[in-house]
């Protein structure tokens, strides 16, 4: 039997979208905060880049808009980029108040530049920006006495109304059922009102800069549940990751080639990006970047490509990436006198559940904010900087709408405990393992950079097979994290590859050989339950 607690907020997600969330209800609601793990294991902590807000006279709303428009390949929601990009000055206001140590030039904040942008207008802290956040969230959410925070707990499914003791047949999210890591037992949380704040699914892939619980599970949740999802196929890959056989899935920030690192061909000793775009060179999009490095080391026959920054002044480079320099040095590599070795990473889930500018999803009850999320805000591709920005401005709109709807969010009903009663501990925990890497494997070759109908389908393939075997593996045995991922993961799998095969056109991140050429209207795809 499980044990229950409740909340008036349920928040499923321990990073900048879900503690800025809490942050906004607390001083009205009591708020509990899940973590998958500790509290600051997600995304959030992870983020070296910055935060795009327009900040200084010659930029302006209009020019931010712009640059997200096209990076997103026309796919965005103009009216909710508005949204975001007019709400990002006043977000940067308010993490400054919680004390985020931001860099400073000259009296005022020091921006710096990155792909795609057309002004200066990235807000950091050194090159570990998300850490700083996180941790200025996390300090003012643990003084907070309504917020609660609980670690280790890892969501299994939400608790809707089909779960309720008298079924109402009103679809309703009222929390969730989650493991608790340390006792293995199962816990119901359940609220009002529901955040997923749960991040994006970058594991689903081989070779990721995500952490090691980037498993789908809120995508995967509001799917079973019932909510629509958009725009799957849409897998930001970064371009520059540390190839090195020790250190797995290390970032090399997009600002690196903001202040003028080259991406060199270590076999020509050329600058390669003159011959894929002459005109915006290394500060082009993502996703032009990956697939000119894909196609090097494809063309080639390499391993990785080089990301050199060695032309400029050494203590610039210290000053300006302490925390990457540090980290290569004790690799044995100096970037101040050589280049580093980079290949593309599966690195950013531009789509997700489908949410409409206050954070509501499909499901009365429930909301989300962040990388769980299609808002609009990302299109066909995500411009740099502009994902925590997301967090912070979505996180505090689901707040507004929860505050000034309360009235219409009524407490729970009598909801059913999780029943063990008929299942087993596992001794085959080999499976899962087998499952993981194959997931991981089949989705990094057949449904990567660059993809074609045949590559998909074979990958369709083997997601059929594997759920039947996944599905029956869960019938049978309780519930672990392990297991609780494998069934996120090949559900997102799923979700990307249907998504993928129903866009017949090149946009953005989606490149596929069969369809080359851009459809003249751009369309997001949505998948219904």
């Amino acid at each position: 039997m499980s044990d229950i607690r409740s909340a008036d907020v349920l928040i499923i997600g321990s990073g900048a979208a879900g503690l800025t969330a809490a942050l906004n209800l607390a001083d009205r609601f009591r708020v509990t905060v899940l973590a998958k793990g500790q509290l600051n294991e997600g995304s959030t902590a992870w983020a070296q880049g910055g935060i795009a807000a327009v900040l200084e006279p010659g930029d302006t709303f209009e020019s931010h808009i712009e640059d997200t428009m096209i990076a997103g390949a026309g796919l965005n929601d103009r009216a909710v980029v508005e949204f975001v990009v007019e709400n990002a000055p006043r977000a940067i206001e308010r993490l400054v108040e919680l004390g985020v140590p931001f860099n400073t030039e000259g009296g005022g904040l020091h921006l710096t530049r990155e792909g795609g942008h057309s002004h200066r207008r990235i807000v950091h802290v050194n090159d570990a920006t998300g850490w700083a956040v996180q941790e200025a969230l996390q300090r003012a959410a643990e003084a907070h006495p309504n917020i609660t925070l609980v670690p280790d707990r890892v969501a299994i499914d939400l608790a809707t109304s089909r779960h309720e003791e008298r079924y109402s047949g009103a679809g309703n999210v009222w929390g969730v059922y989650a493991v608790n890591r340390e006792s293995g037992h199962v816990e119901l949380f359940t609220a009002n009102a529901t955040i997923l704040a749960t991040g994006g699914a970058g594991r689903t892939y081989l070779f990721s800069t995500a952490p090691r619980g980037a498993t789908g599970d809120g995508i995967a949740m509001a799917w079973r549940a019932g909510a629509r999802i958009s725009n799957m196929e849409m897998m930001q890959f970064h371009p520059t990751c540390l190839y090195n056989v020790e250190v797995k899935n290390f970032l090399i920030t997009e600002a690196v080639r903001g202040e003028g690192g080259r991406l060199i061909n270590p076999t020509t000793h050329k600058r390669f990006m003159t011959y894929y775009d002459p005109e915006r060179m290394e500060l082009a999009p993502r996703d032009v970047v990956a697939r000119a490095i894909d196609a090097e080391i494809k063309r080639y026959g390499l391993d990785y490509v080089h990301l050199d920054i060695s032309h400029l002044d050494p203590a610039f480079v210290r000053g300006h990436f302490p925390t990457i320099y540090e980290k290569l040095l004790g690799l044995g590599i100096d970037m101040t006198r050589e280049p580093i070795p980079v290949v593309p990473a599966q690195h950013y889930t531009c789509g997700g559940v489908l949410i409409d500018r206050d954070g509501r999803t499909d499901l009365p009850h429930l909301y989300a904010a962040g990388e769980v999320t299609q808002s609009g805000l990302h299109g066909a591709n995500r411009l740099a900087s502009n994902s925590l920005l997301e967090c912070f401005v979505f996180g505090e709109a689901c707040a507004n709408h929860i505050a000034a709807n309360w009235a219409d969010l009524p407490p729970p009903p009598a909801i059913r405990p999780w029943d063990e009663s008929r299942v087993t501990h596992s001794d085959e925990e080999v499976v899962i393992k087998q499952n993981w890497t194959e997931i991981r494997r089949f989705m990094w070759n057949y449904v990567g950079i660059v993809r074609t109908t045949k590559r998909l389908e074979r990958a369709a393939h083997r997601i059929k097979l594997l759920t039947d075997e996944v599905a029956d593996y869960y019938g049978h045995f309780r519930v672990t994290p392990d297991l609780i991922e494998l069934r996120n993961l090949l559900q997102t799998a799923d979700l990307i590859v249907r998504s993928a095969l129903h866009r017949q056109e090149s946009r953005g991140l989606h490149y596929t050989l069969d369809y080359p050429e851009t459809l003249p209207e751009a369309v997001d795809t949505i998948l219904v339950p």
